[in-house]
């Protein structure tokens, strides 16, 4: 009866419910275009295509377009181009002075910066469309360069922008991060076409329906876990001290810097994934001479690609924590708003322990994140459908998890401003994850 409440609070505030039901109609739009196919293209031909992007790494791209990638629809690239050009900027901001200044200018810099985002967004796109066309599409092309890839191309560009449109559109007038939950749409889309195709594969099989509920219970399990990654933080105590201004008293009060145990959140897996491209591409060249190890790498529950991929992960979760965490700034800011860990001296001292501090906690959060970057592996291993395999972990299950939860941060924080109880009446509140997009 409490959730039920709840939802009946929701639908009285004027305004969640006015940004619920217009996050609801741009989601429909974005749905919609996902079936809405390249003109020309005959759906029949595209069978090579469907079955390509049912295994492997299109059936992940497929699964962040919602099914477009796999229709072919003006669609068909998603929001993934806006997702590598933002990953690229916030490359350059850490390694280019000129980034790195136009990031500390405010909200002009970040103008800027999503300026020349976009610009690179549509470089990515024209370089993609061909490709896409060419090597997914494949035999169901029309007609020639000029007559119809050129032109699809500038569809494909146009519908990709027009998510980003959406996207930005739900973010200002909707609820939640709109890149973020165009991402978690997608997602979500195609966990019914992998339930029935999971449930296809066990419904003859001797006691096929048991394991059903047995892969599903894992799933919850799985995902109970992933919470626990995304919520999971170290405390660090931290006090402010006494001052005495006129008659009022500043400081004095205790606090904590919340340490995240996966501070890098899902960019190592992101990383890791480019990285592997490489022996992938080799892989292709040496299948033909007899394999080996490289024809290894080409099976994505192959101990070696596993192995691989995992030691990526935990390399890069310590690079990236590395550069996103700065124990040196925050001791400074400590200091300057006269804040000291109880039993460490202020300054060097300061950020010494709190690096200390995120090397030991980064270490278990890495290798629980190589966990579950693999576990589609070995998901596949157990037989599951290669389609509901991704949702056993990998950045598909991370990013679900983080959305919803931010999401949910979301809309409880209005029930909470209009004194309504929010999902959890007593004890810890939703806490959603921190960061953009670019933060994936």
């Amino acid at each position: 009866m409490g959730f039920v409440q709840t939802i009946k609070n929701i639908w009285k505030i004027e305004d969640l419910r006015q940004r619920l039901l217009i996050t609801i109609g741009f989601v429909a739009i974005y749905r919609f275009g996902s079936f809405v196919v390249l003109p020309g293209i005959n759906p029949e031909a595209l069978v090579a295509l469907q079955s390509n992007a049912s295994t492997g790494l299109l059936s992940l791209l497929d699964m962040f377009s919602g099914g477009a990638f796999a229709n072919a629809s003006i669609f068909a690239l998603g929001i993934m181009p806006y997702i590598s050009a933002s990953i690229v900027m916030q490359l350059l901001g850490i390694a280019v002075p000129a980034f790195q200044k136009m990031q500390r200018e405010g909200e002009s810099g970040r103008t800027k910066i999503n300026q020349y985002t976009r610009y690179l967004t549509v470089g990515i796109l024209i370089l993609q469309g061909p490709a896409y066309l060419y090597g997914a599409v494949g035999s169901a092309i029309p007609g020639g360069f000029w007559d119809w890839v050129l032109p699809s191309t500038v569809i494909l560009a146009g519908g990709s922008m027009f998510v980003l449109w959406l996207g930005e559109r739900i973010t200002d007038k909707g609820i939640g991060n709109g890149i973020s939950f165009i991402i978690l749409i997608g997602i979500i889309a195609r966990l019914p076409h992998a339930l029935v195709a999971e449930y296809d594969r066990l419904i003859d099989a001797p006691g096929g329906l048991i394991l059903l509920l047995l892969e599903l219970l894992f799933l919850v399990a799985v995902t109970a876990a992933a919470i626990l990654l995304v919520q999971g933080i170290r405390k660090v105590p931290v006090q402010y001290a006494k001052r005495i201004v006129g008659n009022k008293q500043y400081g004095g009060v205790r606090q904590y810097i919340p340490l995240k145990v996966n501070a890098a959140n899902v960019m190592p897996i992101i990383f890791a994934q480019a990285i592997m491209f490489i022996p992938l591409t080799i892989a292709k060249f040496s299948a033909g001479e007899g394999g080996g190890f490289w024809t290894q790498l080409m099976d994505f529950t192959s101990f070696w690609y596993n192995f691989i991929f995992a030691t990526l992960i935990i390399a890069f979760t310590y690079f990236y924590t590395a550069i996103t965490v700065n124990p040196v700034q925050m001791a400074e800011d400590l200091k300057r708003n006269n804040g000291f860990i109880p039993g460490v001296k202020p300054g060097k001292k300061t950020a010494e322990y709190i690096d200390t501090i995120m090397s030991r906690i980064t270490l278990p959060g890495s290798v629980f994140l190589a966990i579950v970057a693999i576990l589609p592996a070995f998901a596949g291993l157990m037989g599951i459908n290669s389609q509901f395999a991704q949702f056993f972990g990998g950045t598909s299950l991370l990013i679900l998890v983080g959305v919803v939860l931010d999401t949910l941060q979301q809309i409880e924080s209005h029930l909470l401003m209009r004194h309504y109880d929010g999902f959890l009446k007593s004890g810890a509140k939703i806490k959603g994850r921190t960061g953009s997009i670019a933060a994936y």
